[in-house]
C-alpha cells in the first residue's frame, strides 16, 4: 500500500474556505476601488461586494452558527473550529465593511459628485426646492404605503423580515409623560430606493429612507420623535431538509421558504450614529451579539448601486456594452440539426450569443421529426424561452422529461413555479434525487431521421438562462457523437430512474465516478513526470476546496508536474510553498464578467486530453451533486479550448496571482505587453464573425447580415 506523505493532508497547508472566499470579495471590492475602471462600473462592483456578502452571512455563516450551537467542534480542512471561524470571520468582515464605506464616501461619492451626479446624503442637505418637492413627493406616493409599528403591551416586537430595511425611532408622547416608547416602520421595497430630485444642473438624487426619515413625525402624530435611525437584519436563509422523510419534496420546500423569514438574526446592520438607547432595544429584542453588529457610516445595503448604475445620461461613466457575436459554424441556412451532423461545435459565451442554445430547444420543439427532448434545468431567467420552447413540445405531442432542481439556492421559490408551469403543459418533470442537488447542464434531442434514431446532445458549463449567459463566461458542446448519446440517454435514465449504467463511453459523472476519473489523470501526470516525460496540467473552476484532490495536486507539484490553475473564488490550496506546490501557480480573474467555465486539461505525455464540465473541485460537486465533465475530442476545438486557458494565464490586466503568504497580487505590467483576456475573447469573436462572412461572401453563399460589436476593442 503506497505510504502517505502527511505534508499533503497537514491542516497548515491548506487554507480555510470562508478566509479565502473573504479573499476573492475583497479582490471584487478591488475593482470598486480602482480609478482606472469607468466610475459606474466601480459603482456596480461595489453593489456586488454587497450581495455577495449578504449570501455569505445567510448561508455560510449561519451554517456555521448552526454548528456552534449542535456542539459540532470537528475542524475543518485547514483545521479551525466552527467557532475559531466565526472569530476569524467576523474581524475580517468588519474589516471589509470599512473599506467597502471608505471607498463609497471618500471615492465614489465625491467622483459622482464631480460629473453631475449628486447623491444627497442626509435630508438636511436638500435646498429649500428640493425638500418641498421631497416632502410633496413623500405625501403623494410614500405616505400611503407605509406601516407605522408601535411596541407596547398590548403590541408584541413585530417580525422583522430578512434583509428588509427599516427605520427604528424612540418616541415620547406629547402629553407629557417620561418614558420613552419604541416604534419601526419597513421602508417599503415596492417604491424605487433611489428617487431623483429636481435639479437645474446635473443630477441629484436622494434615498427613500432619508425622506421617511425626514417625516417621520407625521407616522406618530401624539409623539415627539426624539431619535431615529435605519437598520436592517441577516437571518439564517440556509435550508435544512430531511429529505427521506420529506413525502412531498415540493411542499417541504415551499414550507421551508417561508422560514427563511424568521430565521435566526445572524447580523444587524445600524447607522453608525444611532441612539444608545435604540441599539440596545434592538440587541435585546432581536437576540444578537456585539459581535454581530455592524455600525455603518453611510447607508445601509450598497445593493442600491446597482440601481444607480442604471440611471440615465451617464453611458459615459460606463464600458461600452458589447454584443454577443454568432457562432461561425452556425452562420449559413443550413437547420440546427444539419450543422451538428457536419460536426461538433463549440459555444463560448457571452463572446458569442447563447441564441443556438435557445434554438436547439425551439427547433425541436416545432420538428416533426423529433420524438422526445430531455433536459436538465438548474437556474432559469424569469421569462425563459426555454420553458416557453419546452411546454411547446409537449404540447406537440412529444415525450418531455425535465429535470427542474428545486434545491438551487435561492432560486427555489422560481423553480417551483416552472417546474408546476410544465407539469401543467404535459412534460414529464422530476424534481432531483434525494440527497444530491442535480447541477448537470445537459439536453438530449432524440430525433427520427432516413438512416435511423439519431442523438443530439447540448452540454455546457453554465445554466439554461438566457440572461445570465450574457454575464456569465461558459463553454458548451453541440454534438452527435453516437457514444455521447448513449451517454446522455443513460444520464436521463439515471435521473428518472434508479438505473446505474455499467460503464460510461465519454461521459463522467459525479458522485460516483467523476472523483476517481480526477484523481487518475492527476496521477497519471505525477507518473510521468517521475519518469522525466512532460507532464502538465492546467484547469479552470469557480472553486477548490476538496482535501483529496488539492493532496494529490501537492503530489504531482513536488514529482515535478507544471500546475497552472484558473480559480476565480475560494481557494483552499497554497501556491508557491518550497517542497509542497512551488511548481503550482494560482490565478483569479475578476472582470466585466463573471468566471464560470469549468476546463481541465491533461498533456497525457504528448497526447492531451480535454474536458469541460458543470463541477469545480469541491467536496459538495464530487460527492454530493450530479455533475457532468465531457471532452472535447475534435482536434481544432480542443485547440481552441486550450487556447481559452492559456489566454487567462497570460492575463495580466483583470488577474490576480495567488501569493505563498494566501493573498492575492495583480502583476507588474510595466514594460509588458497587456493582455487582458475578457477583452481578447470579445476583439476574437467579432474577428471570427468577419472572417466567416468573407469566406461565405467569397463563396458567393449567402450575404450575411453582421452582429457589430460598439466596442472597439
Amino acid at each position: 500500500m503506497k505510504e502517505i506523505d502527511e505534508r499533503f493532508y497537514n491542516p497548515k497547508n491548506y487554507v480555510n474556505r470562508e478566509l479565502s472566499w473573504l479573499e476573492f470579495n475583497g479582490r471584487v471590492l478591488g475593482e470598486a476601488r480602482d480609478k482606472t475602471i469607468p466610475l459606474f462600473e466601480r459603482l456596480k462592483f461595489l453593489s456586488i461586494t454587497s450581495s455577495n456578502l449578504d449570501e455569505f452571512f445567510m448561508v455560510r455563516v449561519a451554517s456555521l452558527k448552526d454548528m456552534v450551537h449542535a456542539g459540532y467542534i470537528k475542524p475543518d480542512i485547514a483545521g479551525m473550529t466552527a467557532s475559531e471561524q466565526l472569530e476569524a470571520i467576523g474581524q475580517k468582515t468588519h474589516e471589509m465593511v470599512e473599506m467597502q464605506y471608505s471607498t463609497y464616501n471618500r471615492s465614489l461619492i465625491p467622483a459622482l459628485k464631480q460629473n453631475g451626479l449628486r447623491v444627497v446624503c442626509s435630508h438636511e442637505e436638500m435646498t429649500k426646492e428640493e425638500a418641498e418637492y421631497a416632502d410633496q413627493y413623500f405625501q403623494e406616493n410614500v405616505y400611503p404605503v407605509l406601516t407605522p409599528m408601535a411596541v407596547d403591551s398590548s403590541r408584541p416586537f413585530p417580525l422583522v423580515r430578512n434583509k428588509s430595511l427599516n427605520l427604528a425611532a424612540l418616541l415620547q408622547k406629547k402629553s407629557g409623560e417620561e418614558d420613552l416608547e419604541f416604534a419601526m416602520v419597513q421602508v417599503p421595497s415596492v417604491l424605487p430606493r433611489i428617487v431623483v430630485l429636481p435639479s437645474k444642473e446635473g443630477k441629484s438624487v436622494i434615498l427613500l429612507e432619508q425622506l421617511i426619515e425626514r417625516n417621520i413625525g407625521k407616522l406618530f402624530l401624539n409623539y415627539n420623535v426624539i431619535a431615529t435611525a435605519p437598520f436592517r437584519i441577516m437571518r439564517n436563509a440556509d435550508l435544512t431538509i430531511d429529505e427521506e422523510e420529506a413525502v412531498d419534496l415540493l411542499e417541504e420546500i415551499q414550507k421551508q421558504l417561508k422560514r427563511r423569514q424568521w430565521g435566526e438574526v445572524i447580523r444587524l446592520e445600524v447607522e453608525e450614529k444611532i441612539d444608545k438607547r435604540l441599539l440596545k432595544i434592538l440587541k435585546r429584542e432581536l437576540s444578537i451579539h456585539s459581535g454581530d453588529i455592524y455600525e455603518i457610516s453611510g447607508p445601509l445595503d450598497l445593493t442600491f448601486l446597482m440601481k444607480m448604475y442604471g440611471l440615465d445620461g451617464f453611458d459615459h461613466l460606463k464600458t461600452e456594452k458589447y454584443t454577443p457575436q454568432q457562432v461561425p459554424a452556425l452562420m449559413n441556412d443550413d437547420d440546427i440539426f444539419t450543422n451538428i451532423r457536419k460536426g461538433d461545435i463549440l459555444l463560448h459565451h457571452p463572446y458569442e450569443t447563447f441564441d443556438p442554445v435557445v434554438e436547439f430547444v425551439k427547433r425541436a420543439a416545432k420538428d416533426p421529426d423529433v420524438l422526445a427532448i430531455k433536459q436538465t434545468l438548474y437556474r432559469v431567467s424569469g421569462h425563459s424561452p426555454i420553458i416557453a420552447a419546452l411546454a411547446e413540445a409537449a404540447d406537440n405531442g412529444k415525450q418531455v422529461s425535465v429535470l427542474v432542481e428545486l434545491k438551487a439556492r435561492f432560486d427555489e421559490e422560481n423553480n417551483i413555479n416552472w417546474a408546476k408551469m410544465l407539469e401543467k403543459a404535459g412534460c414529464h418533470v422530476i424534481y432531483g434525487l434525494v440527497g444530491l442537488k442535480t447541477h448537470s447542464k445537459i439536453t438530449l434531442v432524440v430525433r427520427r431521421e432516413e438512416d435511423g434514431i439519431r442523438r443530439y446532445v447540448h452540454l455546457g458549463t453554465g445554466n439554461y438562462n438566457d440572461s445570465t449567459a450574457k454575464l456569465y463566461t461558459d463553454l458548451g458542446l453541440m454534438t452527435c457523437n453516437p457514444l455521447i448519446g448513449e451517454d446522455a440517454t443513460a444520464v436521463f435514465n439515471m435521473l428518472s430512474g434508479y438505473s446505474e449504467p455499467l460503464y460510461w463511453n465519454k461521459l463522467a459523472v459525479a458522485p460516483i465516478w467523476l472523483r476517481s476519473k480526477f484523481l487518475k489523470m492527476i496521477r497519471r501526470e505525477t507518473k510521468h513526470a517521475l519518469e522525466k516525460k512532460p507532464a502538465h496540467i492546467m484547469a479552470k473552476m469557480n472553486s477548490l476546496c476538496d482535501k483529496e484532490i488539492i493532496a494529490a495536486l501537492y503530489e504531482a507539484s513536488c514529482a515535478g508536474v507544471k500546475i497552472q490553475l484558473v480559480v476565480r473564488g475560494i481557494c483552499c490550496l497554497k501556491a508557491g510553498i518550497p517542497g509542497l506546490s512551488e511548481n503550482i501557480e494560482v490565478h483569479s480573474i475578476v472582470g466585466n464578467f463573471l468566471e464560470h467555465a469549468r476546463i481541465f486539461y491533461f498533456e497525457n505525455e504528448g497526447s492531451c486530453e480535454v474536458y469541460m464540465g458543470s463541477a469545480d473541485w469541491m467536496p459538495r460537486n464530487l460527492d454530493k451533486r450530479v455533475e457532468i465533465m465531457f471532452p472535447v475530442e475534435d482536434e481544432n476545438l480542443k485547440d481552441q479550448v486550450i487556447h481559452v486557458l492559456e489566454t487567462q494565464l497570460a492575463d495580466n490586466v483583470k488577474a490576480h496571482l495567488l501569493q505563498p503568504d494566501g493573498t492575492y497580487e495583480k502583476q507588474d505590467k510595466r514594460g509588458k505587453v497587456l493582455v487582458n483576456s475578457q477583452e481578447q475573447f470579445c476583439q476574437e469573436a467579432v474577428e471570427a464573425v468577419k472572417e466567416e462572412m468573407g469566406r461565405l461572401s467569397e463563396a458567393g453563399k449567402r450575404t450575411f447580415k453582421p452582429i457589430t460589436s460598439v466596442q472597439e476593442l
